[in-house]
């Protein structure tokens, strides 16, 4: 069943009454904006519509209109972008981190590699003793169980930062798999939703699944380590996460992976999770003061909103990227005006 989060959020603005703004997509970054936007709320008294459904649907919702902004964790493809009727912009609200979350009772701290993570999706490593886990884990005593692979079934941020990280660390997944938010998978059960893996591997002796920190922690998942480019085998937490981003170089439109960072501090499968949205806010039957508002949303977002990421295990924008975002903000435009 398709879960729905309605989350109430009324944006008041300079010049400009009350308005009812829409969101859909990512699952990734939805415990965060829901403690946004009930912030948001008691600071402003007024109502916002978002829907966890996932980033290739938001991505879909964006290009179709039929939301003021959209949600996902990979920016969108030049061809999709293409395909909107108009220019969308990009901006990151935070740095997340996709974890390897299992469940094998008794059993902490595994570490794993991108090699053998690949290996699991592949199908390739069926069995929880196999000696390739066991090889990067001395002195462990893994069960011989079977791995029950869990995976997302829905269009997916979390899959595409995921599958971009296991093709850059593995040739036979680049070219058997490859990248995106959804996949032909060789093995696994499908879930809906960060929370539908993750429920998965609560309830399945044997089962990993990769989710976002989040979720991992909420639902008292134990997750492993992950080895970086450097060789370091680092357990995702908000200052490796942040490190990922460290060094590498941002793009005006902020579209960028920062999987497999150089980094030697940086957990390897992170990634920013972006809000999408049209730079010209004139169409259909919106007002200008719809087009002020959302922009009011999207600044407290990355600016005093800021101030609840690491909480809720979230890295908070560098300042680099802030930067950015300040100017992506102030070219929006209603009518070619800008408000």
């Amino acid at each position: 069943m398709k879960k729905t989060f309605l989350l109430g959020l009324a944006l008041v603005t300079t010049g400009a009454s009350a308005q009812s703004l829409t969101g859909a997509g990512a699952s990734f970054p939805f415990p965060l904006y829901s403690k946004m936007f009930a912030e948001y709320k008691k600071a402003t008294g007024v109502d916002v519509n978002y829907q966890s459904v996932g980033s290739g649907a938001g991505q879909k919702q964006i290009t179709e209109r039929t939301v003021d902004f959209a949600g996902s964790d990979n920016p969108m493809s030049d061809e999709a972008l293409k395909e909107a009727p108009a220019k969308l912009l990009h901006i990151p609200t935070a740095i997340g981190a996709v974890v390897p979350a299992y469940n094998l009772p008794g059993v902490t701290g595994l570490k794993f590699t991108g090699r053998v993570l690949a290996d699991i999706y592949l199908g390739k490593i069926r069995t929880w003793n196999d000696k390739a886990i066991a090889a990067i884990n001395p002195g462990v005593t893994i069960p011989p169980l079977p791995i029950t692979v869990a995976r997302r079934s829905d269009g997916s941020g979390t899959t595409y930062v995921f599958s971009d990280y296991l093709s850059k660390v593995s040739g036979e997944w680049k070219s058997r798999v490859g990248v995106g938010n959804s996949l032909q998978w060789p093995v696994g059960t499908g879930a809906r939703g960060n929370d539908g893996v993750a429920g998965v591997v609560k309830s399945t002796p044997g089962a990993i699944g990769y989710v976002e920190l989040v979720y991992a922690r909420q639902n008292r998942l134990t997750f492993g380590s992950v080895q970086n480019r450097a060789g370091k085998f680092v357990t995702a937490d908000n200052g490796p996460a942040s490190a990922a981003a460290q060094g590498v170089v941002i793009p005006g439109d902020t579209r960028v992976s920062i999987t497999n960072s150089a980094n030697a501090d940086a957990y390897p499968i992170a990634s920013f999770t972006y809000v999408i949205f049209y730079q010209d806010q004139k169409y259909g039957n919106r007002t200008e003061a719809q087009a002020k508002a959302l922009k009011s949303l999207l600044g407290w977002m990355t600016t005093t909103g800021q101030g609840y990421n690491e909480a809720l295990d979230y890295a908070k924008l560098p300042a680099n990227v802030s930067s950015k975002v300040r100017g992506i903000l102030n070219s929006i435009t209603y009518g070619g005006k800008k408000v």
